[in-house]
Parts: structure tokens; C-alpha cells; sequence
């Protein structure tokens, strides 16, 4: 490969004094271009009241960073339109929440081309492009009518829905389509790759090859599952560091001998946390023996606040969180302390550190890396247990935690007081297991295997 070039919706920000501000992936992507040398292009974050055209530039270590700001007509069409109000709900199996607008398709169109036009200048004839994630499914085709022949991959972060919900979308003939413009399409699991095949296969009359590709619309393409990991490695070393020591021991201190449950999530209907608030609340009033011993921490940054189905949510939360409060506190005890703000990584992982049970329920992920990073952020002496949603992603891989069943409030009461109760020496033996699968498993492995598979086809 002579350089690479990664396309995503958002670009990481600049280094500040030294020290990278992205969090797991976009550093693991960082270190592909680090060692490829090439471009990272996407929207800068602002948005304007006109559209411009102009590219801003950036060089970093031995890459380039490439932006584009976007009119406030285009954010509110592609991104908060046709991207969150239809395609992350459906991928996330929430149609209810689904809004079909004929300008958010319009719009969602309008800026792929508009990345395509502004990329299409910085590209060089043997670039490799790795297009990222669900905001950008038609650029490849757009770059390819614009005379495009690098060759291209696509990896989707989400989940892909089934072909049942896929078809309640307007345009899922033209996105599934635009799909086949890349050369390798990657998801994150194998039961999303077979959501899609089913598609292809039984609406678009497509047909599996003996070799394993995928031929549709008059192309043949990779089509694999490639679980995506973390910095095993790095998080560790971080749960260590001064910093993330000094988080850990204000919370101790706060928590005064409890135990700590601990939820970390973007605001999100997709992440179950009004779920996980229900089930908390009813392990209390199930095993009173937890009263006053445990405390549960949410941290839950705002995000899509634009989104009605997103300001709805937090109302919910909210509500819950008073009458969660309301019946089990006491005057020296908190039971339930949510918090709406953003923690760097090192601050996390000092407080994954601290905590004897990790709450992660989304009630759909396509992978979820929070559960990875309190695996790897735990003290191997006196690790905590992953209480874990079969419907992340990462269940799949990390089959050593308490896997349960958002839906089922039960399942997550008796895996909280089973996790809570845990003797040392299980909890030891479940923490190697999964910490093998996460150190073998990393974001090194899940960036080499795409572009290898990219290389070679």
C-alpha cells in the first residue's frame, strides 16, 4: 500500500500540547496513517449558515488532516436528518423512532457528494480509501462516477439490521447498491454479515460465490465480519498512571467502603439505560442486603440533543433518576449518581479500575468498546465483573461475563447481585479469559485484517 486514505464523518482533533485528544479508534486509525502516511478527511464539527467548498489542511506526524464545514441546511438533512432520525434507529432496531423525510434522503445524498468533490482533488493514483461508517454509504459510488479506480473498503460500525427492517427504508435499494462500489464490505459481526447476505440474496437477487464474495448489481465484493478492539495495552498502562490514580481515589473516598456498579454511555435510546436505572432500582428492593452498601454511577454525556426521540430520553432518565433516589437514599448515601459530562480516557480508566461490576445493556451495539476497556483497565489482583447485553457486539467475543438480556429486568437483577457477590478467585479466572480475547482481539488486528483483505482483493 503506497499511502492511505480513511473518510469518516467526523475527523479526530488536532494534537494539543502533545498528547492526542481522540479516544480508541480514531487512535488505532491514527496509527494506520502513521504508518502508511496519507490523508483523514471528514466534516470539522462546525457548522455554517452557507455551504462552503473550501478544504482546510492539516499536517500531522506524517499525515494529513482534511476538513470541510458544513451549512446548517446540510447538518440538519444528512446528520440530523437522514442519518440519525432514519438509519441509526433502523440499525439499531428501533423503527418506531425511524422519520421518513424525502429532504433528509435528499440532503444525506447532497453532502456524499459534496465529500466526494472535495476529497477528489487530494487523491493520488495508488491511494488505498477506507470509508467509515453508516453517515457515508454512498460516497464510494460518488467517487466512482467521479472517475475514481483506487481501490476502496467500507466498514460499518453499527449494527445491520434485518432485511425485515432494512425494506421499511425508501431508499434501501439505492444504499444497499451504493454498498457494492467498495471492494471489501466489513461489519462487525457475522450475524450482521448474515443480515445483509439475507438481503442481497432474497431482495436483491444476489448470490454467494464459491469463494465466499458476493455478487449484486454487477459486482462482486468481500463482504466479512471484522470485530473491531481496543489498545489493550494502552488502557492498562493508563489505569496506572498518576492521573487515572487520582480519579480512582477521589471515588473511593466519595464511595466510603461501597462498592461501585458503574454505567459509561453516550446519551443514547440504543444504550438501555432506562432499562439498567429499572433493574437497579429493583435489585435494591429485591436484595436489601445491597442497600447502603453499593452505589450505581452513570455517566452519560449529552448527545443529538437536536433530536426530539434524544431530549424525550433524557426527561426519562431524569424522572427516573428522582424516584430512584427518592425511595432508597439516605441522608449518607446516594444510591444513584448520573452524571452529563465527558471524561477523558485516562479519567476512565481509573474509574473502571474502581469499580466491582461494569453495567453494559445496550439494547443493541454493534460492538461496544467500553465493555473492552473496563476488561482491560481492571487491577488483575482484585478485578470487577462485566455484567454484558447479548445484543452488544461484544458478546459475542467476550463470553466470560454475566451475559444478559436487557429485555429481561430479572436476568439483570441476578446478574448484578451475582456479580456483586462474585468470590476473588472466579472473579480472576473470568477476567483472564476475557483479557486474553480483548489483548488478541486489539484494534492492531482489526485494522490489519481489513486492510489486508482490502489489499488482496
Amino acid at each position: 500500500m503506497k499511502r492511505l486514505v480513511i473518510i469518516s464523518n467526523r475527523v479526530p482533533p488536532m494534537k494539543t500540547r502533545g498528547r492526542a485528544a481522540a479516544g480508541g479508534l480514531a487512535a488505532g486509525l491514527s496509527s494506520a496513517l502513521k504508518a502508511f502516511g496519507g490523508l483523514w478527511f471528514g466534516w470539522s464539527g462546525e457548522v455554517k449558515d452557507t455551504q462552503e467548498t473550501k478544504v482546510s489542511t492539516h499536517r500531522q506526524d506524517n499525515y494529513t488532516l482534511a476538513t470541510l464545514h458544513l451549512s446548517r441546511e446540510n447538518h440538519e438533512e444528512y446528520y440530523n436528518g437522514f442519518a440519525n432520525r432514519a438509519l441509526w434507529p433502523l440499525c439499531h432496531y428501533r423503527p418506531n423512532l425511524v422519520a421518513y423525510d424525502r429532504s433528509f434522503g435528499v440532503g444525506y445524498y447532497r453532502v456524499n457528494v459534496l465529500f466526494a468533490e472535495a476529497v477528489m482533488p487530494l487523491l493520488e493514483a495508488e491511494d488505498t480509501i477506507w470509508v467509515q461508517d453508516y453517515h457515508l454509504i454512498p460516497l464510494g459510488a460518488e467517487l466512482q462516477r467521479l472517475g475514481a479506480k483506487q481501490k476502496m473498503g467500507f466498514f460499518l460500525h453499527i449494527p445491520w439490521p434485518a432485511s425485515e427492517l432494512v425494506i421499511t427504508l425508501p431508499e434501501h435499494r439505492a444504499l444497499v447498491r451504493a454498498l457494492f462500489a467498495y471492494g471489501v464490505v466489513g461489519f462487525q459481526t457475522d450475524r450482521d454479515v448474515q443480515s445483509f447476505l439475507d438481503y442481497v440474496i432474497r431482495e436483491a437477487d444476489g448470490a454467494l460465490e464459491p469463494d465466499g464474495r458476493v455478487t449484486c448489481f454487477g459486482r462482486t465484493i468481500h463482504v466479512k465480519a471484522f470485530p473491531i478492539g481496543i489498545d489493550a495495552g494502552s488502557i492498562a498502562t493508563l489505569a496506572t498512571q498518576p492521573e487515572a490514580t487520582a480519579h480512582a481515589v477521589r471515588l473511593v473516598d466519595s464511595l466510603a467502603g461501597r462498592q461501585l456498579i458503574i454505567g459509561v454511555d453516550r446519551l443514547d435510546y440504543s444504550k438501555g439505560i432506562d432499562r439498567r436505572f429499572s433493574a437497579y432500582a429493583k435489585l435494591l428492593g429485591k436484595y436489601p442486603e445491597h442497600r447502603a452498601k453499593v452505589s450505581l454511577l452513570q455517566i452519560a454525556p449529552p448527545s443529538r440533543m437536536e433530536v426530539s426521540a434524544y431530549r424525550a430520553m433524557r426527561r426519562e432518565l431524569e424522572r427516573l433518576l428522582g424516584r430512584i433516589n427518592g425511595e432508597f437514599a439516605d441522608y449518607d448515601w446516594v444510591p444513584l449518581r448520573y452524571v452529563n459530562k465527558t471524561y477523558n480516557h485516562t479519567a476512565l480508566a481509573g474509574l473502571y479500575r474502581t469499580a466491582r461490576v461494569a453495567f453494559v445493556t445496550p439494547l443493541r451495539d454493534g460492538m461496544n468498546l467500553v465493555a473492552k476497556e473496563f476488561i482491560a483497565a481492571q487491577d488483575p489482583e482484585d478485578p470487577g465483573v462485566l455484567v454484558l447485553s447479548r445484543f452488544a457486539g461484544a458478546a459475542r467475543q467476550l463470553r466470560e461475563a454475566l451475559i444478559v438480556n436487557p429485555f429481561d429486568e430479572q436476568s439483570m437483577v441476578d446478574a448484578l447481585h451475582r456479580g456483586l457477590k462474585m468470590p476473588l478467585e472466579e472473579r480472576k479466572s473470568r477476567w483472564r479469559s476475557l483479557m486474553t480475547n480483548v489483548e488478541e482481539h486489539d484494534i492492531d488486528r482489526w485494522r490489519e485484517s481489513f486492510l489486508n483483505t482490502l489489499t488482496a482483493a
